[in-house]
């Protein structure tokens, strides 16, 4: 039986395809949740006056993928020490995050936030908090990446001198 994850780790394009791409995971969507507003657009989410993130909701096959192999997978797409950014992006909309879905989650949440913390040498920051009312992002926000025939929006790394 499929079961549900959602995370925020900064723009959700990229975590999209990441999980996309990953064996296990059944479907994708992105999406704001975490806030106050019903119903957000992406353009009253980037105000940061909504209190959402940019997330990506997903479900999976458990017998294919665990939840803890999903969380590894989140603490290694991004940075969790960046406090409400990724990057060139800035807002609390771009924050760290893990929405559960269960009690086992929460748990398994915590857990893996720890172990993060370990590779670390800057604490952490990423919220674990209850799964909220989750808001589809609009259609041309769905799999932007395969749309635009990228396979990836990240800024590249400079290369050693």
């Amino acid at each position: 039986m499929a079961e549900e994850a959602t995370f925020a780790a900064g723009c959700f394009w990229q975590v999209e395809i990441d999980f996309a791409n990953t064996p296990g995971v059944l479907s994708t969507m992105v999406g704001y949740t975490g806030g106050s507003a019903d119903s957000p657009s992406y353009e009253e989410v980037c105000t940061g006056r909504t209190g959402h993130a940019e997330a990506v909701h997903l479900t999976f096959d458990p017998d294919q993928v665990s939840y803890e192999e999903l969380l590894e997978k989140f603490f290694e797409l991004h940075d969790p020490t960046q406090l409400n950014r990724q990057g060139p992006d800035v807002g609390d909309q771009y924050r760290s995050a893990i929405f559960f879905h269960s009690p086992d989650q929460e748990r398994e949440a915590i857990a893996a936030k720890e172990r993060a913390a370990t590779d670390h040498r800057k604490p952490v920051v990423t919220e674990i908090v209850p799964a909220q009312k989750f808001w589809l992002a609009e259609d041309y926000h769905q799999r932007y990446l395969e749309k635009g025939g990228m396979a990836t929006c990240r800024v590249p790394s400079a290369a050693p001198v």
